[in-house]
């Protein structure tokens, strides 16, 4: 029987991580749109790494929890690094919405006024709007990623099982045998 302890904290924080940065970066997060790819990768990378931390095989519970560890993880992670993203990002955003009615005159009439509604909005926008916008996303990304980097976990213990050291009996004991008291 082993006497190894599993530590479930740095492997859950660098699969959330994974998760988080992945999820908040422009233009890769749309990673996601194809079957939360980056929630279930940061559970994939949280199994692995509790799997090379252990001599024996971490069970599908440990790829569970470390999963779900890594996916409240990265839903914090991810939440803290969107909004200076977004407030970087915001300027750029303006830019390319005068770009776009500088080509209005080429487009058609209804797509230029939604051009024009969209980018007037935009600038009306204040860092409050980010900030709650934010907030409701960090609900969003704890649901999701509770549910898919679990199922990220499971898989990685799967995939990455060490297989039985030899000389290392994974059976647990058999439970103790209450006698009769002698008389």
């Amino acid at each position: 029987m082993s006497t190894t302890t599993k530590t479930y904290g740095q492997p859950a924080l660098v699969g959330g991580l994974v998760m988080g940065w992945l999820s908040a970066l422009p233009i890769i997060y749309f990673g996601n749109f194809c079957c939360c790819l980056w929630v279930i990768c940061g559970g994939l990378v949280a199994a692995y790494l509790l799997q090379q931390n252990q001599s024996t095989p971490i069970t599908p519970g440990d790829g569970a929890l470390v999963g779900l560890l890594a996916g409240l993880a990265g839903a914090a992670i991810h939440f803290l690094i969107s909004i200076p993203i977004d407030l970087l990002m915001a300027p750029f955003e303006r830019a390319m919405a005068e770009r776009l009615m500088a080509m209005a005159g080429e487009m058609p009439p209804w797509l230029a006024d939604l051009v024009q509604q969209a980018s007037q909005q935009r600038s009306e926008v204040g860092i409050g709007f980010i900030i709650a916008s934010r907030v409701v996303m960090f609900m969003i990304m704890l649901c999701v990623g509770a549910i898919f980097s679990t199922l990220g976990g499971l898989l990685g213990a799967a995939i990455f099982r060490k297989e039985t050291p030899p000389g290392v009996i994974d059976i647990p004991p058999p439970p103790p045998i209450d006698l009769p008291p002698s008389a």
